[in-house]
């Protein structure tokens, strides 16, 4: 009976933490003129949300597990694809901050901090 206790708080925990991400979600896409997303799995850490909005802004959400992600994203109701890739990932438009962290630094470029 313990376990099926224990079961219950863990499922009751993790609808909430769906529900949390689900609306983070949805405000980015509402601030973004919508969104659509990609699920990838991080290890033992859990699951990304990978999103981009219509205006090219991205950012993640990192859920704990890809259970949990792939129920919030359902509830968000967005477009979610298999891959970061082709058409979906041509959307991101980076500025000059990510051009600086991700390979301005190994080019010589300005550092950022």
């Amino acid at each position: 009976m313990a376990d099926t206790q224990v079961d219950e708080k863990q499922a009751a925990k993790a609808a909430r933490r769906a529900d949390r991400l689900a609306r983070q979600i949805g405000s980015f896409a509402k601030e973004h003129g919508g969104a659509e997303g990609q699920i990838a799995y991080i290890g033992q850490r859990g699951a990304r949300i990978v999103l981009v909005g219509e205006d090219g802004g991205w950012g993640d959400l990192v859920a704990p597990s890809h259970a949990v992600a792939k129920s919030a994203v359902e509830k968000s109701g967005i477009t979610v694809h298999e891959d970061f890739d082709g058409e979906f990932a041509a959307k991101v438009k980076t500025g000059p901050y990510e051009w600086t962290r991700m390979a301005g630094i190994q080019l010589g470029g300005p550092k950022n901090g």
